[in-house]
């Protein structure tokens, strides 16, 4: 009873150990590779509980997760003779576990592989641009490019290259501080035609306001004159009709005004003899009388 007992329990462990020696689980984000002694065999891509042959079959599991590959920073010279440090990494997942276990093996061969050629495709893309399109006009453009150009070669290895980008494209320290120089006095000549075009439109607006107050101060002139002419001309009529009525009038108006003027209060000198005709209202109020008689 006992011998039968060590039986049943020795064949109850070798039935768990074949059990557990041909079942495998395969994750959600995982795919297998089922081997016949070493050989592909079948490639399983559904998770879930999976069986196989114990002792003849191997499984090789692989990641179906889009995964990252750093490459070296490189120097590159791209078309307008500008050296740029570029440092890049690519995105990238296996969708065909066959072609990939016969080409590759192993993840860890990715990089070996999979490395250069996107190195290589990076020299071929910004080689042929400009630093400005690296940096700011085709960007987008180029990595989409780069992307297309590294998936058509990652193929034959039963990838996927999902992206391709750069982390930083710089200047070589010892060409920094040139093109800062560079860039400074552009920006200095593109100040200075702003500020020559900022000058020369102040002098036109000034000179065109310079122009127009001339020509309204003109205007003005002239239509002052004229209205000054209008005005001595009414007054002349006023007074030629005032010394049509009353000639003795106008006369005496006009010998007064001449003494306000000539008889200023201060030091006032005329040399003007006393019968003069100008001092004819001092002898006599109408104007009429003689002359003060001249001195012995």
């Amino acid at each position: 009873m006992r011998a039968f007992l060590a039986f049943l329990v020795i064949l109850l462990a070798g039935a768990g150990a074949a059990v557990y020696a041909s079942a495998f689980i395969v994750h959600q984000n995982e795919q297998a590779l089922v081997l016949e002694f070493g050989k592909p065999k079948r490639v399983v891509a559904v998770p879930g509980l999976n069986w196989k042959l114990p002792l003849v079959e191997t499984v090789d599991i692989f990641d179906k997760r889009i995964l990252d590959l750093d490459t070296q920073a490189q120097e590159i010279t791209a078309s307008d003779q500008k050296r740029l440090i570029v440092d890049a990494f690519a995105r990238f997942k296996i969708v065909d576990p066959l072609k990939f276990y016969q080409t590759l093996r192993f993840e860890g061969a990715v990089r070996s592989r999979l490395g250069p050629i996107v190195e290589s495709a990076l020299r071929r893309a910004l080689g042929a641009a400009t630093f400005q399109d690296l940096v700011k006009d085709k960007r987008e453009a180029l990595m989409k490019r780069i992307a297309a150009n590294v998936n058509e070669e990652g193929r034959d290895f039963g990838l996927e290259v999902v992206d391709v980008r750069i982390k930083r494209a710089d200047l070589p320290e010892q060409n920094q501080k040139s093109v800062f120089d560079r860039m400074r006095a552009e920006r200095q000549r593109e100040a200075s035609e702003f500020r020559a075009q900022g000058t020369g439109e102040a002098n036109r607006i000034k000179a065109t306001a310079d122009r127009e107050v001339t020509i309204i101060k003109a205007e003005a002139t002239r239509k002052g004159e004229e209205m000054r002419g209008q005005g001595e001309a009414e007054r002349n009529r006023i007074f030629a009709e005032a010394f049509g009525r009353d000639p003795d009038f106008f006369g005496f108006y006009r010998s007064m005004q001449a003494y306000e003027q000539g008889l200023k209060p201060g030091d006032t000198r005329l040399v003007i003899s006393p019968d003069s005709d100008f001092f004819r209202y001092f002898s006599d109020p109408h104007g009429a009388g003689t002359a003060p008689p001249k001195p012995q």
